[in-house]
């Protein structure tokens, strides 16, 4: 560790104070991870906290250098935290193994720190943080690589881009639903039915990413999709029984076996492709016993093997929903793949289905990487991006953000620099995400508390100092879910735990109306600190001096346009009609008739083309005499 004399040489004595009292936050301890908690200690940070749920794989060793061979299966937070108190044994680094979207990583949890920095590998993390950061008014270096390419910014809320002010290009392919449930032909295939299908319906979300619901050819069978549908929901039925021992059986009996027979019932389907073969949960019992010590994770498993797995991974995962179920009524649980239990369910049933279909069945490290959409990584962009995400945190907390900027990292011959720098852009006005006001909602009782309760607090903060400006018809949302709006109170009477929030949920409140000028508000629900609130049902919302200026969202440049069209000024008509125009005082606009104007069919010509520009009707009449060119009768418009 360099002494505190040479960090004062290096950033100055105020700087390295700083750096050594900060509380920082690495999400991430893998590749970028790893060099980053490294180069963090190494810099002199005197307290570091890493969070990552997973475990050491053989592959990580190849670019992960705090592990070693001894290190696998163990926890990667945990040994990268221990690797960096060798380096450093006068840091203070800390470690989480858990996901870092459960609940109890709240808006209070993440306001602890002074900076975070991000080092994952998935959009659906990297969104989650970037939400917390902006809650928790914490800033957030963000990076990511991909090969030989990186990247790294500085996100602060309302100086900055957050990390969703800008659409990110989509990861993954979308397959035809009938190849997915009817017709497999390749692992992909088998995959994603088991993450996207199975997975989604028994644990999670409904509704598939991958999959393209909509069908793929035209020739597709309508009668066929709507038998999937029907399957759809005798699966999702299934999990009534997720809390008995006869799960993972009625699941496996049904996908496997029942489902299968009815697609071999259908003759014509495998005239030109090898029928599938049905599976028996009995029959294969007999054979297959579950021992983790057998499973390679390089190597594919038996049909045996994956048959034990599955039944293993499925109760483990029924397990888990039912504890989760208990406190909040709509939980789920979401595909990760540094989930063992996720992935190993997937594994095995992509790979029973691989069998019954007669495709090659594949390794869970294989799988693991197919499900997960991973591009592999390269080291030494590891390297480069961390020691560059070092350098930004640094400017961070020494109170220099406005000298940060997003640097990106690439590689070709015809580039006369590897690593070209950008000023960082400020925030996206019409952002989701970033433009919210993040407010903390401390609840006494989330079990007493109902949300009549919470909707009456916002009413009587109108008119002071923290007025939201939503006005009398608010709506109140939570992830998709629309909680409450004008015309739909069914929830008012139940209280927030029934509701399923609880501290680390967020819920976002906007006018009924959807007014583009007025930002909505984002509430993160929190405990009491100590003797904040009191009271049975009592609430604090706190935050307001934290919120950032917005600024006015620009009117779109064919916006713009369409407001000149409405506005029906003179050279618009003159572009019509090809003739005179005089416009008076009061806005009536006449047309002089030295145009052919005055037939019937010159007048219902000028009408329609002014009626597209909402202009009004033609109607007969004069100019003031002092204005005319022209004596005889004339048309006018009036606008």
């Amino acid at each position: 560790m360099r002494d505190t004399k040479q960090l004062a040489r290096l950033f100055g004595g105020e700087t390295a104070e700083t750096i050594g009292n900060a509380r920082i936050l690495v999400v991430g301890a893998g590749g970028i991870g790893c060099e980053l908690l490294k180069n963090l200690s190494m810099t002199g940070f005197g307290h570091i906290k890493a969070v990552d749920l997973d475990t050491i794989d053989l592959s990580n060793l190849n670019r992960q250098f705090l592990f070693q061979r001894a290190h696998i299966k163990k926890p990667k937070a945990q040994v990268a935290t221990q690797a960096i108190r060798k380096f450093n044994p006068y840091v203070d680094a800390s470690f989480e193994q858990a996901n870092i979207k459960q609940p109890e990583f709240g808006v209070d949890w993440f306001s602890q720190f002074d900076l975070v920095f991000n080092a994952l590998d998935n959009l659906d993390a990297r969104r989650h943080v970037n939400s917390m950061c902006l809650a928790a008014h914490v800033p957030l270096v963000e990076s990511g690589t991909a090969g030989y390419l990186g990247q790294v910014t500085v996100i602060s809320g309302g100086m900055t881009e957050c990390f969703e002010c800008q659409p990110k290009a989509a990861e993954r392919k979308t397959y035809p639903v009938c190849t997915i449930r009817s017709t497999p032909t390749a692992p992909i295939h088998c995959i994603v039915w088991a993450k996207d299908y199975l997975f989604a319906q028994l644990f999670g979300e409904k509704v598939p990413d991958e999959v393209d619901a909509s069908g793929g050819d035209e020739g597709d069978d309508l009668e066929e999709l709507q038998q999937l549908r029907e399957e759809s929901r005798a699966l999702a039925k299934l999990t009534d029984a997720m809390d008995t021992d006869g799960f993972a059986k009625l699941v496996f009996q049904k996908v496997f076996n029942t489902d299968i027979a009815r697609l071999l019932s259908m003759s014509d389907m495998w005239k030109h492709r090898q029928p599938p073969r049905v599976l028996d949960f009995d029959q294969l019992a007999t054979d297959a016993v579950f021992d983790p010590s057998l499973i390679d994770d390089q190597a594919p498993m038996s049909l045996e093997q994956s048959f034990a797995l599955f039944s293993h991974s499925a109760a483990k995962l029924a397990q888990r929903h039912v504890a989760q179920a208990k406190n909040d009524a709509d939980a789920s649980l979401a595909f990760d793949k540094d989930d063992d239990d996720a992935l190993r369910f997937v594994a095995a049933g992509a790979n029973l289905r691989s069998y019954a279909f007669g495709i090659d069945a594949k390794s869970i490290f294989a799988i693991k990487a197919m499900a997960g959409n991973i591009i592999p990584a390269i080291a030494t962009t590891n390297a480069i991006v961390a020691g560059m995400m070092v350098v930004q945190g640094v400017l961070v907390l020494s109170g220099r953000i406005a000298e940060c900027h997003t640097a990106y990292l690439s590689y070709s011959s015809k580039r006369p620099r590897t690593i070209v720098r950008d000023t960082l852009a400020p925030p996206n006005p019409r952002c989701a995400v970033c433009r919210r006001r993040y407010l903390t909602m401390r609840v006494a009782e989330c079990a007493k508390t109902t949300l009549a309760d919470v909707v009456d607090y916002i009413g009587t903060l109108a008119g002071t100092e923290h007025d939201l400006n939503l006005g009398d018809e608010i709506s109140v949302v939570e992830g998709s879910r629309i909680l409450y709006d004008y015309d739909y109170d069914d929830n008012l009477s139940k209280s927030l735990k029934d509701l399923g929030l609880i501290p680390g949920k967020m819920v976002t409140l906007s006018r009924d109306d959807d007014e583009s000028d007025v930002v909505p508000v984002i509430l993160s629900i929190a405990n009491p600190q100590q003797d904040s609130v009191d009271g049975e049902a009592a609430l604090l919302i706190e935050g307001f001096e934290l919120i950032p200026e917005f600024a006015p969202i620009p009117v779109k440049e064919e916006e713009e346009e369409k407001g000149d069209e409405d506005q029906g000024t003179a050279n618009d008509i003159a572009d019509v009609i090809d003739t005179g125009l005089f416009v008076a005082d009061d806005g009536t606009i006449t047309i002089e008739d030295e145009a052919d104007t005055g037939s019937a069919a010159g007048v219902q010509r000028i009408s329609d083309e002014l009626a597209k520009r909402k202009i009004g009707e033609v109607s007969v009449g004069s100019p003031p005499d002092a204005k005319r060119r022209a004596t005889n009768d004339s048309e006018s418009v009036e606008q």
